[in-house]
């Protein structure tokens, strides 16, 4: 299977700090990959250096196997690759309307069929069109970030970079997103890479994760192996035990 997108002796630095050093991942097309880690680890940062938001300080990072210059990002990459952030609320337009934000990246590609496509998209998220003119302060948290994933979506991408994407959720709405996110994967054959420091939300969404510490990889697992807590860094194992309510399959 072709890498949806890789990374290769990654590194990140803040005035002589390494907020990731020499990562290497490749993330298979259609596959959901998981990064886990304390905070500070580099996971996040990870994913803002894949999105451009992150300066690159060396390595290098590719999509289908075309490598990006720099922290540039040309709009034929954003239309492919596509953000979901932790933070709903902060992530969209407080004086926007939801068809207002939904609108915004279809004129920025020059994508038509708006009102149909604006339709489509909050169909897809399990919201009608009666949620089409409100402003996200009159959104719940989980709508907030239903809207969130439309507006990723509706760009039609091929891989979405999901940071902590239901971290700021209750339990509830956290599983109604969490499965939302699986359905829409299997429906358009997307690729995730999924950050979380929840365990079990990593085991039930991806395949294979990266156990990341102080910016580096420190283990390669697939979900199957962390539930049966086959696992040989002793850092995983603290990472296990420190998982508040990760269950093993």
């Amino acid at each position: 299977m072709s890498a949806a997108f890789s990374v290769d002796n990654l590194s990140v630095v803040y005035d002589h700090f390494y907020a990731l050093k020499d990562v290497t991942i490749e993330i298979a097309a259609g596959e959901s990959f998981g990064l886990v880690g304390e905070s500070g680890s580099g996971k996040s940062t990870l994913l803002r250096a894949v999105a451009g938001l992150a300066p690159v300080t060396n390595g290098t990072i590719s999509i289908h196997g075309a490598p990006l210059n720099g922290s540039k990002r040309s709009k034929d990459f954003y239309r492919q690759v596509q953000m979901v952030f932790q933070d709903p609320y902060g992530s969209l337009h407080p004086r926007q309307t939801i068809d207002r934000l939904l609108l915004e990246p279809l004129a920025i590609h020059g994508i038509g069929d708006s009102d149909t496509r604006i339709a489509r998209a909050l169909d897809e998220v399990g919201l009608g069109n009666g949620f089409r003119f409100r402003y996200p302060h009159q959104l719940s948290g989980g709508q907030r970030q239903r809207v969130a994933i439309a507006r990723a979506l509706i760009v039609e991408p091929s891989i979405l970079l999901l940071d902590e994407p239901t971290s700021a959720l209750d339990a509830s709405v956290q599983a109604e997103v969490l499965n939302l996110l699986e359905q829409v994967r299997r429906d358009r054959k997307l690729t995730f890479a999924m950050v979380s420091h929840d365990l079990g939300v990593i085991t039930h969404m991806c395949e294979r994760l990266a156990v990341m510490r102080n910016g580096e990889v420190v283990e390669m697992l697939t979900a199957a192996e962390l539930a049966g807590a086959d696992v040989h860094e002793d850092y995983t194992k603290n990472l296990m035990v420190a998982s508040e309510g990760f269950v093993r399959a």
